[in-house]
C-alpha cells in the first residue's frame, strides 16, 4: 500500500491553553508508535508539572528541557529548584542545555558592535515563521538532549514545543546531534497551532 492513515490536531490559538491537550495527544501517539519518551520544554517548571501530572502512571519516560542559567537574568534559573527535586526524585530528567539555534549566535546578532543574523538563527526563524513556533521549540530540545546524552539517536521520540508559555506543538522526531543537525528527521507534525 505504501501509506498509512493517522490523526492530526489543528488548536484554533498557539499557547498555554492547550498543554493539557497537546501532552495528551503526545501520550497517545507515543503509545501508538511504541514510544518510550517524551521530550517537555519547561522555563519555570509550570507545564514540567502538567506534563508529570498527565503522564504519571503511564510507561513514558519524562525528559523536561529547561532554559540555560542566565537566560533572562544573570546567574538565575527560572525553573522551580524545589519542584525539580521532587520530579528528579519521581524519575523524570530534566536536563538545562544552551539554546543550539541561537546560543552564542544571538550574542553576536543582539550586539551593537557586531551585527547581523547567522545559519543558526535563519533556520531557527524558518521553523517558527513557516511552520510554528512550537516545532523550532521542539526540535532544539531534541537537539539538546541528544547532545546531552539524555536520549539516544536511533529511537524515535515525541518532543513538544510551544508558542511562549505552556505547549501547543507535538512532534515525532528521530533525534540527531546538534553537528549532525540535517540528520535530525521530523517524521511527523501530530499536532500543532493553526493560526499562529
Amino acid at each position: 500500500m505504501g501509506y498509512c492513515t493517522k490523526k492530526v490536531y489543528y488548536f484554533d490559538k498557539p499557547g498555554e491553553a492547550n498543554t493539557r491537550d497537546a501532552i495528551r495527544i503526545g501520550a497517545e501517539r507515543a503509545q501508538e508508535l511504541g514510544i518510550s519518551t517524551i521530550l517537555v520544554p519547561s522555563t519555570s517548571g509550570e507545564t514540567a508539572r502538567v506534563a508529570y501530572e498527565e503522564l504519571k502512571g503511564t510507561p513514558l519516560h519524562l525528559v523536561i528541557v529547561t532554559h540555560v542559567v542566565g537566560f533572562s537574568n544573570p546567574g538565575v534559573w527560572e525553573f522551580d529548584a524545589d519542584l525539580a527535586a521532587d520530579l528528579r526524585k519521581a524519575g523524570v530528567t530534566i536536563i538545562t542545555g544552551t539554546h543550539v539555534l541561537s546560543g552564542l549566535e544571538r550574542a553576536f546578532s543582539s550586539s551593537p558592535k557586531v551585527s547581523g543574523g547567522s545559519r543558526s538563527e535563519a533556520v531557527a526563524e524558518a521553523l517558527r515563521r513557516i511552520i510554528a513556533v512550537g516545532l523550532k521549540v521542539a526540535v532544539e530540545c531534541t537537539l539538546i538532549a541528544a547532545d546531552q546524552g539524555a536520549i539516544g539517536v536511533s529511537d524515535e521520540v515525541i518532543a513538544l514545543g510551544g508558542t511562549a508559555s505552556g505547549v501547543d506543538t507535538v512532534c515525532v522526531i528521530k533525534p540527531s546531534h546538534t553537528q549532525r543537525f540535517f540528520d535530525l528527521q521530523v517524521r511527523e507534525i501530530v499536532a500543532m497551532p493553526r493560526d499562529r
